[in-house]
C-alpha cells in the first residue's frame, strides 16, 4: 500500500453509492469514516461490510481476499468504527504478524486514514526491534491498537501484569495466517489465543489471508474450541485476473538447472522496459547469483537491490524504504518478501525458477500493482523441460482457482513446554485448569492429561535421567497443588530465550569498522579461509579473518562463491506434481508447450513410456560403464534424497556396488557398478521400518532436530544476560544431552518431539511413504539399452553439486550435450 492513497482500501466509485453491497445487511460506516471514502471517490466493498457485520453480531471472523482488496483495512474497520463510536482507553486490537516488516508497514498506513480522519487513535508496534522502554511503557499504558508477532505476544504473557494490559482487548486480528497456521509458530499463537480468551472470553478472533485452499479447516484453527460454526467464512470481492506468461529463451527450454540464471539479459530487458519490478528467487543463495547475473548484464545502470532474510535489520530496512520511495527499478528477493511490505507501484513480478506452489505464486503476483482492479503482472522463468511443466501447471492452477493444501497436524510438545513455562512466569497455576485452556486451542485439542503431565514433569526437572541438576529444575508443585516458577533466575532466562524460530548454527558477516552486512552458515564458513571470497548481500566479499562468532570481510573483485543455508529447499506441491504427472500421461495437451518439450516427450515416449497418473516409472539402463536407475516419482528433493540414501543402503546389502546418487524434485537417478534387474525388492515397505529408522539414528538428522527442540522447549538457553551463546556452543550443549538421553531415557519426552521433527520436516517421510506405497502397486519397470530422454534433467546434475571451475565446468557442458544427442537419438 502506498501511503497517499492506501491502495486497495477502497474502490474508484464506478456506480455510485447507491450499489446495495454498500448497505450489506443495513451496517452503516459512522460518518467521518463514509466521508473520508466519499472524498476520495471510492466505494467500500462487500467484504469489508461483511467484516462489519460479523463484528456487530459478536463473530469471530476469517476473511480470505486476493491481495489488493483491501483485506487490511477489512481487518481494522470493525476497530475503527468501535473506538468512534464507544471511546476508551487502552489496549482494544491486538494485531498479529508473521513478520517485523509487514507490522511496521501496516503501521505506517494505518496511520494515514487515522490521521486525515482526526481521529485520537494510537496505534504503535511491538517487536523485538522495539526499544526497551518503550516495551515497558507500553504492558503500563497500551495504545489503542498494538502490531506485534507471535514471539513478541508470548513474551507480553509471561508478565504477571498481563491480565491488566489485555483484560478490555476487543479483538485479535491474525494476518497471513496461512502463513504460520499449520507451523509450530502458530501452535504458540493459538495457544496464545487461549490465554486471551480466558482473560477476556468476549475476545474476537479474527484472520486475514489471500491463499487459503480448505476455509474450514483454517475456521477450526481459528476458533475457540474448534468450534468452526463460530467463525464466520467471508470471501473477498474477485479481482482482475493476472497476465502470467512464461518466459521461454530463443524459444528452447534448458535441459537441467533450477534458477532461470540463463535468462540474465531477458530479465534485464524486462526491468529496463518497466517502471519497477520484484525478482523473486527461491532460495537466498540464488538471490545472490541472480543479482550479479542481473548486474552484469546491467548496461544502463539502473538501481537494483537485494533483500533477504539473511541480510542484517539495517540492510534490509534501507532497501525497503528504498523500494518504498520508488528509487529502484527492481528488487531481487526471496520468501522474505512472500509477506511483506506492499509496494502499489511494482509493476511486474518475475519468478526465477518454478514457483512449486500455486499458492506461494498467487502470494507473489499479488505483489505486483496491490490494486483488485487492475491485473497484476507476473513472468515465470522455468529452469528446465520439467520446470517448465511445472510452470504450466501452476499457472493453470491459477487460473482454476486452485490452491495448495495445508497439513494441519497436532501441536508439537516444546512449544507446549515454552507456553506453559512462559505462563509460570505470570504467576502460579493448577494443572487441571491450564489443562483445559490448552485444549481449547485446536492443535492441542486431542492432547491427553497424561502427555501434559509428561511436559510438566519435563519443566519440573528436565526429566529421569537430568533430574540430578538444579539448572534443569524450572518448575516446583506446592503443597496445595499449584505449580510456580522454582527460582527467579528462571523467569529471566526463558524472557531472554523464548522463541519458535532456532537460528542455524552462523557467524556474523561484517567489515572491519564493525558494520554487519547478515549472517552464513558455519557450515559454510568453515569452508572459508582468509583470502577467499564470496558473494554476499550483491557484493563479493574478502575474508580478512574469522572468529567463533564473526567473519570479517572487505570488498573484493575476485572471482566468488555463493554462501549456503540450510533448509532452503521448497518441494513442489502436491497438487502441482499432479497436474504435472497428468501432463506427461496426456498428449492432447503437448500441442500447447514448446517444440523442443513436445519433441522431448514424444521422443520419450516413443523410446521408453511415460507414467500414468499413480503410477511409479522405473527406468533401468547402462550408462558409460555404470549401471542407472531412475524413478520418476515427482514427490520433492527432499524425499528423493532420503530415498537415495536408503537405497543405496540397501544396494549395497544385496552386493549392487553403488556409487552414488543424484536427485532433483522430478526424479531420483542411483547407479552403481552392478545391474538393477529386481528394482521392487528395493522399494519394498519395510524400507522404512529398518533402513529409514537405522539411517536416522546414525545420521545428524535427529542431533539436529533435537537441538531445535531442546531449544524451543527452554532445556537449553541461547543466551546468558549480556551474552549470546555461538551457534557451536548450542549445537554442544545440546549433543551431550542428546547423547544421555538416548542412552538413559530413549522415551523422553524431547527425543519423541525429535523423532517427529525429523520424520515430517526434515525428510518428507510423509510423501516418501506414499512413493514406497504406490511401487508396491503400481510399478512399471523399463528396461533399456541406454539413458532415456526424461532421465537427461536428472543425469546431468551428476558431477554439478560442487561449484565448478572454469575447465571442470567447459567439461561438464560437452558431457552434456553429449548425453541429450544419445537420449534424443532415434534408433
Amino acid at each position: 500500500m502506498l501511503i497517499a492513497k492506501p491502495a486497495g482500501w477502497g474502490e474508484r466509485v464506478t456506480q455510485g453509492l447507491g450499489d446495495p453491497t454498500f448497505l450489506l445487511m443495513s451496517v452503516t460506516l459512522p460518518p467521518i469514516i463514509a466521508d473520508w471514502f466519499d472524498t476520495r471517490g471510492w466505494r467500500v466493498r462487500r467484504h469489508q461490510m461483511e467484516m462489519l457485520a460479523a463484528a456487530r453480531q459478536g463473530d469471530h471472523a476469517l476473511l480470505v481476499a486476493p491481495t489488493g482488496a483491501g483485506k487490511t483495512l477489512a481487518g481494522f474497520l470493525p476497530t475503527l468504527v468501535d473506538l468512534i463510536e464507544h471511546p476508551a482507553q487502552g489496549l482494544h486490537t491486538l494485531y498479529v504478524s508473521p513478520l517485523k516488516a509487514l507490522a511496521v508497514d501496516v503501521r505506517r498506513n494505518l496511520l494515514t486514514p487515522i490521521e486525515e480522519m482526526g481521529l485520537p487513535i494510537q496505534v504503535e508496534t511491538r517487536t523485538g526491534d522495539t526499544p526497551s522502554d518503550r516495551k515497558a511503557r507500553q504492558r503500563a499504558r497500551p495504545p489503542h491498537i498494538l502490531l506485534t508477532t507471535p514471539e513478541s505476544l508470548s513474551l507480553l504473557l509471561s508478565y504477571p501484569d498481563a491480565h491488566l494490559m489485555f483484560a478490555h482487548l476487543r479483538t485479535v486480528i491474525v494476518d497471513e495466517v496461512h502463513a504460520f497456521a499449520t507451523q509450530k509458530r502458530g501452535d504458540l499463537l493459538n495457544l496464545s489465543m487461549a490465554r486471551l480468551q480466558t482473560i477476556n472470553p468476549d475476545l474476537r478472533r479474527v484472520a486475514l489471508s489471500a491463499t487459503v485452499a480448505d476455509v474450514d479447516a483454517y475456521r477450526a484453527w481459528l476458533a475457540p474450541d474448534g468450534d468452526i460454526g463460530a467463525v464466520t467464512p467471508v470471501l473477498g470481492e474477485e479481482g482482475a485476473d493476472p497476465h502470467v506468461a512464461i518466459l521461454i529463451p530463443e524459444g528452447r527450454v534448458p535441459w537441467s538447472g533450477h534458477s532461470g540464471r540463463y535468462a540474465a539479459a531477458q530479465v534485464m530487458a524486462e526491468i529496463q522496459s518497466r517502471g519497477t519490478t520484484l525478482v523473486f528467487c527461491n532460495t537466498r543463495g540464488l538471490a545472490e547469483l541472480i543479482f550479479q547475473d542481473l548486474w552484469s548484464v546491467n548496461d544502463a545502470n539502473l538501481p537494483i537491490g537485494i533483500h533477504h532474510g539473511s541480510l542484517s535489520i539495517e540492510a534490509r530496512r534501507k532497501v525497503e524504504s528504498a523500494m518504498a520511495a520508488g528509487k529502484l527499478r527492481a528488487l531481487v528477493a526471496t520468501a522474505s518478501l512472500d509477506l511483506g511490505v506492499d509496494w502499489g507501484n511494482v509493476d511486474c513480478v518475475i519468478q526465477m525458477g518454478a514457483p512449486k506452489g500455486s499458492s506461494r505464486l498467487l502470494q507473489r503476483i499479488g505483489r505486483a500493482n496491490h490494486r483488485l482492479d487492475l491485473a497484476s503482472k507476473a513472468i515465470l522463468i522455468p529452469g528446465n523441460r520439467f520446470e517448465y511443466l511445472e510452470a504450466r501447471a501452476a499457472l493453470d492452477a491459477v487460473e482454476a482457482g486452485e490452491r495448495d493444501a495445508d497439513d494441519f497436524r497436532p501441536g508439537s510438545l516444546d512449544v507446549l513446554a515454552q507456553h506453559v513455562m512462559g505462563l509460570a512466569c505470570a504467576g502460579p497455576f493448577r494443572a487441571e485448569d491450564l489443562l483445559k485452556e490448552v485444549q481449547s486451542a485446536t492443535p492441542y485439542s486431542a492432547l491427553t492429561t497424561e502427555a501434559f503431565d509428561h511436559v510438566l514433569h519435563f519443566i519440573e526437572g528436565g526429566g529421569y535421567a537430568l533430574r540430578a541438576y538444579d539448572r534443569f529444575k524450572r518448575l516446583t508443585k506446592e503443597q496445595d497443588g499449584t505449580w510456580r516458577v522454582s527460582h527467579p533466575r528462571f523467569v529471566q532466562q526463558h524472557r531472554l530465550n523464548a522463541g519458535i524460530i532456532v537460528d542455524q548454527p552462523a557467524l556474523a558477516v561484517r567489515f572491519a569498522n564493525g558494520r554487519k552486512l547478515g549472517t552464513v552458515e558455519e557450515g559454510f564458513a568453515a569452508q572459508l579461509r582468509p583470502g577467499d571470497s564470496f558473494f554476499f548481500s550483491g557484493m563479493a566479499l574478502e575474508v580478512v579473518r574469522m572468529d567463533t562468532s564473526d567473519l570479517t570481510v572487505r570488498a573484493t573483485s575476485k572471482q566468488a562463491r555463493v554462501p549456503s543455508w540450510g533448509g532452503s529447499r521448497m518441494a513442489m506441491s502436491t497438487r502441482l506434481a499432479d497436474r504435472v504427472r497428468h501432463f506427461l500421461a496426456e498428449p492432447q495437451e503437448w500441442p500447447r508447450f514448446p517444440q523442443d518439450v513436445r519433441e522431448w516427450l514424444e521422443m520419450q515416449q516413443a523410446r521408453s513410456a511415460l507414467p500414468q497418473p499413480g503410477q511409479l516409472l522405473i527406468e533401468t539402463f547402462p550408462h558409460e560403464g555404470r549401471h542407472y536407475l531412475v524413478c520418476y516419482s515427482f514427490e520433492g528433493w527432499n524425499a528423493h534424497q532420503s530415498l537415495g540414501m536408503l537405497l543405496t543402503r540397501r544396494m549395497d546389502a544385496q552386493g549392487l556396488m553403488p556409487l552414488g546418487f543424484v536427485a532433483n524434485d522430478y526424479a531420483l537417478a542411483v547407479y552403481g557398478l552392478k545391474p538393477i534387474t529386481d528394482p521392487k525388492s528395493l522399494f519394498s515397505a519395510d524400507i522404512l521400518d529398518h533402513e529409514f529408522i537405522d539411517w536416522v539414528e546414525q545420521s545428524s538428522l535427529l542431533k539436529r532436530a533435537f537441538r531445535d527442540v531442546a531449544v524451543i522447549s527452554g532445556l537449553i538457553e541461547r543466551q546468558h544476560p549480556g551474552k549470546r551463546k555461538t551457534g557451536r556452543q548450542v549445537t554442544f550443549s545440546t549433543d551431550l544431552i542428546y547423547d544421555v538421553l538416548r542412552k538413559y531415557q530413549p522415551d523422553h519426552l524431547l527425543i519423541k518431539a525429535a523423532w517427529a521433527d525429523a520424520r515430517a520436516r526434515m525428510t518428507d517421510v510423509g510423501r516418501l511413504g506414499d512413493l514406497i506405497d504406490r511401487a508396491a502397486t503400481t510399478m512399471l519397470h523399463i528396461t533399456l539399452d541406454r539413458v532415456s530422454p526424461l532421465a537427461v534433467p536428472v543425469l546431468i546434475l551428476i558431477g554439478r553439486e560442487q561449484v565448478a571451475q572454469q575447465a571442470a565446468e567447459d567439461a561438464l557442458l560437452m558431457e552434456a550435450e553429449a548425453l541429450v544427442n544419445e537420449a534424443m537419438r532415434a534408433d
